[in-house]
C-alpha cells in the first residue's frame, strides 16, 4: 500500500478554498500512484472552528464537501477530518470525525474519543466523545484511524484520560495507525510530538502516519512537522516545519525501519519562523495587506518590524518614528537606520508640541501636582492615537510591539503602546526578544547593534531605564516563566532560591494587571502557556493580591 500525507494550511470556514486544496492534493497523490491520502483534523472546516460549530449552516457546508469528495473522487481512498452529526438525542450534537472515503462511498467514520479541555482547547464544549472503535479494511490492510488527542494519553507521566482508543483498536489487529491532528505550535511541541508518537509505536508495534496542520489561525499557529514513524520507533520522515507539503510512502518501506530522519529543532529559529507565519496568515486570511507600527529605536519594535517585513514584504510595512523631548538622538538614528536596512517606508512625527497642548489643556486641573506616570502615559497614548489615525486613513493595521515580560507585569499603557490589531511578540519574553534579534542578524546586520546592546528604556522621562521600575530581565523572565508556564506558586519559586520580596512583588503585578491583558490584541502563541485564550484568569481574584 502506498500512502500519501497532505500537510496543508487550511482556513477556518473557507469551505470552497479548503476543498480546492484537498482536491489538488488528491490529484498530486494520484499522479504518485498512492492508494490512500490522509489529511489533518477538521481540515474540511479548518481548526479551531469554535462557536461556528453551533451554526447548522456551517455543519451543512461541511457535509456538502464530504458529499462532493464521495461523488467526485475515484481511484484513491481519502481520509479527511470534519464535524459529523450525532444521531442520538443524548449527548452533544456533533462528533469530531475522520472520514474514510473510497469507491464512491464513506466506508468508515471514526470519531475522536479524547476531547481536550486544557490550554487553548475546549472541544468538549462542542463534541461527543467516541464510544465505539473499529478499524477499516482497505486493499488488504486494516487501518486504525485516530484523531489528534487520541494518541496523547500514551507516553505521559500524568495521563488525563481513563482510556486509550488504541487499546481498543489493537484488539482488531490493525496493520497501521493513521492520526489526523491539529496540534498547535509551541517551541517545545516538536520534541513532545515525537515522544508521544514513539511511545504509541513502541506500545502497539505498528507504524504511524501522523498528519498535522500548518499555518496560523489568529493567535494559534500550526507548525506542520507531520511524522511517519516505523514500528521500531525510528522517524522514517518528518515533514518540513511551517510549510505545506504532500509526500508519499510505501508502507512496506516504512515497516522495514532502520531510518531516522528527525529534523533538528532550534528554539529561537522555530519561534522566528512561527511569528513570520503568524503575521503573514493573520493578514492574508483576513484579506489585509499593509501593516504599520511605531518604531522607537528600542529592541521590541525593531524585531516586530523585521518580522513584519519578512512576513508581508517591505512594500507593505510602514513605520512611524514619534520622538518626544525625552527621546535620545541615538534612538531616532537607530530607528532610521533599521528602516533603511529593511527598505521600509518611515515617517517622523514629533510629538512634543502635541504633548504640550495636552499639558496646557490639563494644566488647570494638574496644578500643584508632580510629573509622574500620568505624563508618561499621555506620551504613549499620543503615539497610539497617531498610529490609529494613520491606520484609519491609509488602511494599515497597527502591530502591537509589547513583549510578554512587559505584558505580564503591566509595564505598558492601555490605549497607547498596547494598542494594535495583533500582538506579534506578546508571547515572547524580553530575553527571548534579544535572542530573536541576534537570530535576525545571523546572515548580516539588519537590526543595528546599538539597538541590541543599549539598556532598554521607554524614554518617557529624562534618563529613564526599564531597570528603574523592574528587576533585571534575566531575573524577571525566570520568575515569570516559573509562574506562568510552570504554574509554580510563590512558595515553590522562593524555594528555588529567588528573593521572597521580589517574587511576591512580581506575582502580584502579574495578577493585578489581568485587566490590561483582557483589553489587548491577540498574541501569537509560541510558548506552552500564552496570555489570551489559553490562560483564563479572573480579573478580580484576590490570590496573591
Amino acid at each position: 500500500m502506498k500512502i500519501s500525507i497532505a500537510q496543508l494550511n487550511f482556513h477556518i470556514g473557507n469551505f470552497e478554498g479548503n476543498l480546492a486544496k484537498i482536491l489538488e492534493a488528491i490529484n498530486i497523490a494520484k499522479q504518485d500512484k498512492a492508494d490512500v491520502i490522509v489529511f489533518s483534523e477538521l481540515c474540511i472546516c479548518g481548526y479551531p472552528p469554535r462557536d461556528f460549530l453551533e451554526f447548522d449552516d456551517f455543519i451543512r457546508q461541511g457535509e456538502a464537501c464530504i458529499e462532493r469528495l464521495r461523488t467526485s473522487v475515484s481511484g484513491i481512498a481519502v481520509v479527511v477530518g470534519a464535524p459529523s452529526r450525532n444521531p442520538v438525542i443524548e449527548g452533544k450534537d456533533l462528533f469530531n470525525s475522520a472520514f474514510f472515503i473510497a469507491d464512491g462511498e464513506v466506508k468508515a467514520i471514526a470519531h475522536k474519543a479524547l476531547l481536550p479541555t486544557y490550554d487553548i482547547f475546549d472541544e468538549y464544549r462542542y463534541f461527543e466523545p467516541a464510544s465505539e472503535f473499529n478499524v477499516v479494511e482497505y486493499k488488504g490492510k486494516r487501518i486504525a484511524m485516530t484523531v489528534c488527542e487520541d494518541i496523547w494519553n500514551v507516553g505521559n507521566d500524568n495521563p488525563l484520560y481513563t482510556i486509550c482508543p488504541m487499546d481498543e483498536l489493537i484488539k482488531q489487529n490493525p496493520d497501521v495507525i493513521f492520526n489526523l491532528s491539529a496540534s498547535p505550535f509551541s517551541y517545545e511541541q516538536g520534541n513532545s510530538r515525537i515522544h508521544v508518537i514513539r511511545a504509541n509505536v513502541e506500545r502497539y508495534k505498528l507504524p504511524m502516519f501522523y498528519v498535522n496542520h500548518c499555518g496560523a489561525q489568529t493567535e494559534v499557529i500550526f507548525d506542520g512537522g507531520s511524522v511517519v514513524m516505523s514500528p521500531d520507533g525510528k522517524v522514517h520522515d518528518e515533514l518540513p516545519y511551517f510549510e505545506e507539503c504532500i509526500k508519499s510512502y510505501e508502507l512496506a518501506d516504512v515497516c522495514k525501519g532502520g531510518i531516522d530522519r528527525e529534523r533538528p529543532k532550534d528554539k529561537i529559529g522555530l519561534i522566528h519562523d512561527a511569528l513570520v507565519v503568524g503575521v503573514r496568515d493573520y493578514f492574508r486570511k483576513l484579506g489585509l495587506k499593509k501593516a504599520i507600527l511605531g518604531l522607537s529605536g528600542g529592541i521590541d519594535s525593531a524585531i516586530v518590524a523585521v518580522l513584519a517585513q519578512r512576513a508581508l514584504g517591505a512594500e507593505n510595512v510602514r513605520v512611524i518614528l514619534m520622538p518626544s523631548q525625552f527621546s535620545s538622538d541615538h534612538s531616532v538614528n537607530d530607528a532610521r537606520k533599521l528602516a533603511e536596512n529593511l527598505n521600509i517606508q518611515y515617517d517622523i512625527i514629533k510629538i512634543e508640541d502635541v504633548y504640550e497642548s495636552y499639558m496646557k489643556a490639563l494644566g488647570p486641573h494638574f496644578t500643584a501636582t508632580k510629573f509622574n506616570v500620568t505624563e508618561e502615559n499621555i506620551q504613549a497614548r499620543i503615539r497610539g492615537m497617531l498610529l490609529m489615525a494613520m491606520s484609519n486613513k491609509f488602511g494599515n493595521i497597527v502591530l502591537n510591539t509589547s513583549n510578554k515580560s512587559e505584558a505580564a507585569v503591566g509595564y505598558g499603557t492601555l490605549y497607547g503602546d498596547m494598542a494594535g490589531g495583533l500582538a506579534v511578540i506578546g508571547d515572547v519574553y524580553k530575553m527571548e526578544v534579544y535572542a530573536l534579534s541576534r537570530y535576525a542578524n545571523k546572515d548580516g546586520e539588519v537590526i543595528p547593534e546599538n539597538i541590541i546592546n543599549k539598556a532598554p528604556s521607554a524614554e518617557l522621562r529624562p534618563d529613564q531605564k526599564d531597570s528603574d521600575s523592574l528587576p533585571p530581565y534575566e531575573l524577571l523572565d525566570e520568575i515569570l516563566y516559573q509562574y506562568i508556564e510552570k504554574r509554580q506558586g510563590p512558595k515553590e519559586i522562593i524555594a528555588m532560591g529567588f528573593d521572597e520580596k521580589q517574587v511576591r512583588r512580581i506575582l502580584r503585578l502579574v495578577n493585578r494587571n489581568e485587566f490590561k491583558r483582557y483589553q489587548t490584541a491577540p498574541a501569537l502563541r509560541v510558548s506552552t502557556k500564552a496570555f489570551g485564550m489559553g490562560r483564563r484568569m479572573p480579573i478580580v481574584g484576590k490570590y496573591l493580591s
